[in-house]
């Protein structure tokens, strides 16, 4: 493979910093796996269609009236986070964040909780793409997730319809 055995024992206990993906890739083969590499675009252009699709059935069921602000970033220099939409009045406002598809329940409720927590908004909705497979992860975590997201899409459809904030953080099938 052209390292020595000492490399590869670092190699496999992620003690060597910036092992090129060629070793990597010979590394894998020599024990029968293959080594597969992703890469992604960063910065600001809009990635997800089925996101902006999902954000934009909810603002049709909304009076045009409502303020709707889109990728709003947290008040916090430096911080990269955004809300995918803030609406409402400043001082009342709400964050909306859109999941089109459910990986980790447990990951989203804690990566929404502390952008709740920095980024000084009152209520937060989840808006989730209504999907057999995100309904399911629902069924199985609705429960949990009920303490800190109360409201279902009935609710806070009502409130926002009305142009009113909800009454609580929630969770909206759309």
């Amino acid at each position: 493979m052209g390292v020595s055995h000492t490399t590869i024992g670092r190699i496999e206990r992620a003690e060597l910093p910036g092992v090129a993906i060629l070793i990597l890739a010979r590394t894998c083969a020599a024990v029968g796996l293959d080594l597969v590499v992703r890469a992604y675009p960063s910065g600001d252009p809009v990635r997800d269609v089925a996101q902006v699709t999902l954000l934009d059935r909810l603002r049709r069921r909304l009076p045009p009236t409502i303020p709707w602000r889109v990728e709003v970033p947290l008040p916090i220099p430096g911080d990269l986070r955004a809300w995918d939409v803030v609406i409402g009045p400043v001082g009342s406002e709400t964050a909306l964040e859109a999941e089109t598809r459910i990986a980790d329940v447990q990951a989203l409720e804690r990566r929404i909780n502390r952008k709740q927590r920095d980024g000084r908004v009152d209520r937060v909705v989840i808006l989730i793409a209504d999907t057999r497979a995100n309904r399911r992860a629902l069924a199985l975590s609705r429960d949990a997730l009920r303490g800190t997201y109360p409201l279902d899409s009935r609710e806070i459809l009502a409130a926002l319809g009305d142009g009113r904030q909800p009454a609580a953080n929630g969770i909206v099938i759309l």
